[in-house]
């Protein structure tokens, strides 16, 4: 991925926050931007945290059976537990992936924090082995800075 297009891609997302009526209008937009931008993405989606839990959000990809996630519990638990970033090379190697489909082979999840509070999550699946690497990384920390941004004006 080259960094013009993702310094397009985060031109076309602030436009959109700046844009956005609703919590759900932004996320809703936000993973059809990123979804369409990026080949390798398979599951594009937002969980955002419910008490103990991390509820799913919009999201562009087939129906996941985890709607709702424990927090401390898979990768997206274990995300919004610590508070960072987890990329997944490969998730048939991580005891702490809960399957959603067998097509998953990466993961990368960037928590929402807003002055050190976890408000949700990225979550994007690849059906590629080693598909995320630290430019998505830290790509997808400035989405996340941007949506956090956003979501306290709501």
């Amino acid at each position: 991925m080259e960094d013009n297009n993702q310094q397009n891609i985060l031109a076309d997302i602030r436009q959109t926050a700046e844009q956005s009526a609703s919590q759900t209008d932004l996320l809703e937009k936000i993973v059809k931007i990123l979804d369409g931008a990026f080949e390798h993405f398979t599951w594009t989606g937002f969980y955002l945290v419910d008490g103990e839990h991390l509820q799913v959000g919009p999201y562009v990809g087939a129906p996941t059976p985890h709607t709702r996630i424990k927090i401390g519990e898979g990768i997206c638990g274990a995300a919004a537990e610590s508070g960072r970033t987890i990329v997944v090379e490969d998730v048939n190697a991580d005891s702490r992936y809960l399957a959603c489909s067998i097509q998953t082979k990466s993961e990368i999840v960037v928590p929402l924090i807003d002055e050190g509070r976890i408000l949700g999550e990225i979550d994007i699946d690849s059906d590629r082995i080693s598909a995320f690497d630290s430019k998505d990384a830290k790509f997808l920390e400035q989405v996340a800075e941007i949506v956090v941004s956003k979501l306290r004006t709501f």
